[in-house]
């Protein structure tokens, strides 16, 4: 693609989540990222519709092109992803994840696994008894890609809702680090659903052991040094723009270097955005510095969210609308709850032995686990194969649903659950 072509496809992206944000400001009122996602959809629909009536519009077929120019996994995964964790874990209180260490490591980790496993069985039993042939480990793929919660759609929800302190810490911490240890599973399960892969060499269970915790732990080791890198170049200066250009710096070349060594660039941005959050801008910044970087940071993570939810709902064109896959998105949409109630219930219920949780915890870590951009790229990412557009469709489903349904009603699952004690 050349350059004049990006060009042009960047202004009309960025022109577009601009008229679309302006529409839902002015007279939806919507959350910001909800009402992207669902002017987009209907924008879409109604583009769908009038190319069924006016075939000679070829609407359809241009906008799928438009779209097959932007890899929708590639500038999330790799582009945008690392700018939104960072600017995300910039603003969230070190000290509440620690105090809360043990229940959002279970649930990022535990809780994963646990989901991922009752979302793949689940998927193959339904599938068998609709006479689908989808085999068990592209049920497990389909599971893994959709268990984690998004960062990026949890966090952009709770700036607009009231949730106890206790149970934001939980909310955020599991968003952001489960959906490292989601994309290795991903990984490995993808390899052993084609035969090889990237990961096929590492296909034993000590070997996916390893893996991971070479992923995770390494990723974080990685972010915590480059962080703390960046953390003593701005100590040593005052001076508000260079000190920006480090914290850009700082994510662009730690993603980029995680990428290299095989190791967890999200986990990698999270702990860098935590540490720069919670220490660089006590020890390391002047207030004028601290003004800048907050901003500059804030203005990053509501662009790119806006151009995120935006291609969210457009990427329904991705989508091979027929009754069978609308069927399977609709079916999905409880598996997937059905699996999140029981994945946060056992490791709250068992961490409730030694330690005190938020009354309400479980049903409002369950409604506001969000599904959000990361579920769509991976499944975009899947080699073609027989069942790459059932899973499509189910992650599609569960997505919009996750967004729009539970992004607009977690409010009055809090309120309704959560007793006064906090």
């Amino acid at each position: 693609m050349s350059f004049t072509s990006i060009f042009n496809l960047a202004a009309l992206v960025v022109t577009l989540a601009a008229v679309c944000g302006w529409i839902n400001h002015r007279w939806l009122r919507l959350p910001h990222s909800i009402g992207l996602v669902l002017i987009a959809l209907a924008v879409s629909f109604a583009a769908l519709m009038l190319d069924a009536v006016v075939p000679a519009l070829r609407l359809e077929s241009t906008v799928r092109d438009t779209l097959t120019q932007i890899d929708f996994h590639d500038t999330l995964m790799t582009g945008m992803l690392g700018f939104l964790l960072f600017a995300g874990a910039l603003h969230v209180d070190l000290d509440h994840l620690v105090s809360r260490r043990w229940a959002i490591s279970t649930l990022a980790t535990v809780g994963i696994l646990l989901s991922t496993g009752l979302v793949g069985g689940g998927t193959y039993l339904l599938a068998g008894l609709a006479g689908l042939d989808v085999p068990l480990p592209y049920c497990l793929v389909f599971g893994a890609l959709i268990s984690p919660t998004d960062p990026i759609a949890v966090l952009s929800i709770l700036k607009k809702t009231t949730v106890p302190a206790t149970l934001e810490a939980k909310i955020a911490g599991e968003s952001l680090f489960n959906d490292g240890v989601g994309v290795v599973l991903f990984a490995i399960l993808v390899a052993v659903a084609t035969g090889g892969g990237e990961h096929g060499a590492e296909l034993t269970a000590g070997g996916i052991v390893r893996l991971l915790i070479t992923e995770a732990v390494g990723g974080g080791l990685l972010g915590l040094v480059a962080g703390y890198v960046a953390f003593r170049a701005m100590k040593a200066i005052d001076e508000h723009n260079l000190e920006v250009l480090i914290t850009l710096a700082l994510v662009m070349g730690t993603y980029a270097l995680a990428q290299q060594l095989h190791l967890s660039g999200p986990i990698a941005m999270v702990v860098a955005g935590l540490f720069i959050g919670n220490r660089g801008t006590r020890l390391a910044m002047s207030e004028t510095t601290r003004d800048h970087v907050e901003k500059f940071w804030s203005l990053i993570d509501e662009i790119l969210n806006s151009l995120l939810f935006l291609a969210i709902g457009f990427e329904v064109f991705a989508l091979t609308l027929t009754p069978a896959m609308l069927w399977i998105a609709m079916v999905a949409i409880p598996l997937v709850l059905a699996a999140r109630f029981i994945s946060v219930s056992v490791p709250i219920l068992t961490l409730r032995l030694w330690h005190d949780f938020t009354p309400g915890a479980i049903p409002v870590l369950t409604w506001g686990g969000l599904r959000g951009g990361i579920s769509v790229a991976l499944a975009l990412s899947l080699p073609l194969s027989p069942v790459r557009d059932q899973i499509l469709a189910a992650t599609y489903g569960v997505v919009v649903f996750s967004i729009v349904v539970q992004g607009l009603t977690i409010e009055r699952v809090v309120r309704a659950t959560v007793r006064p004690r906090t």
